[in-house]
């Protein structure tokens, strides 16, 4: 008993193992699911449209045998009344006893002909609805699928342009800006450090020395310029 159930349990879980592969296969070829439940449809119409035509021949059958009946009682009855007409009483009790035995025999016909035309109308009705739920099928197929293959191409849209984001040409300018902003700090820092340097100072200040000296020089000349000036008037 206990290696049944061990025995059982494992085929259990090989049976889920499949239904998980299949149910992944499905997943990824979906056209493979939708064509499976298409062609397992199909084959339930061809079966139920075999069971169909068995119903309406049968239908037909009986119909006929009404028919035949029906038309054998009209041909007794006509004997029946001829019969009784001509006073021929042997005659007539045998007709009646006929008559009698297809009047029953017409009425289960009836019977038996009512359910077996309900049975052909609902066996067409269940056949025009498979016929209807394939055809449905095989649209929402072309329609899945379509969206499916659009899906796919907007994902990999989006994964092309989620890796221009990183790619290295982007990257490589952004080490390019750092860069270029690290040498103009640089260059501001000397510029700043030049600007308090000591020596710096001290030149500036020879500088306006200088400029001082010269103005000096340039007074100087012009007033001997113009002393000159004045001496040579006086004389």
């Amino acid at each position: 008993m206990a290696n049944n159930a061990i025995f059982a349990r494992l085929a259990n879980l090989w049976t889920g193992f499949i239904s998980l592969w299949v149910s992944d296969v499905e997943k990824a070829h979906p056209e493979i699911a939708y064509q499976n439940a298409i062609s397992s449809m199909i084959e339930k119409y061809a079966k139920l449209k075999a069971a169909t035509g068995s119903i309406i021949a049968r239908r037909q059958d009986i119909t006929g045998r009404l028919e035949t009946q029906q038309r054998e009682l009209a041909t007794v009855t006509a004997d029946l009344e001829t019969a009784l007409a001509t006073n021929q009483d042997d005659l007539a009790v045998v007709l009646i006893q006929k008559k009698n035995a297809l009047d029953e025999a017409i009425k289960d016909l009836q019977a038996d002909a009512a359910q077996a035309t309900a049975d052909a109308d609902s066996a067409k009705d269940s056949l025009m609805q498979v016929k209807a739920d394939i055809d449905k099928l095989k649209a929402e197929k072309d329609r899945m699928l379509a969206q499916m293959h659009s899906a796919q191409a907007r994902l990999a849209i989006q994964g092309q342009l989620d890796g221009l984001s990183v790619d290295a040409e982007v990257q490589a300018l952004g080490s390019v800006r750092e860069h270029i902003k690290s040498q103009v700090a640089q260059a501001s820092l000397g510029a700043e450090l030049q600007a308090s340097d000591l020596d710096t100072r001290l030149a500036k200040l020879r500088q306006s020395s200088g400029s001082v000296t010269a103005k000096a020089q340039l007074d100087a000349m012009k007033q001997a310029r113009a002393a000159a000036q004045s001496t040579g008037k006086t004389l």
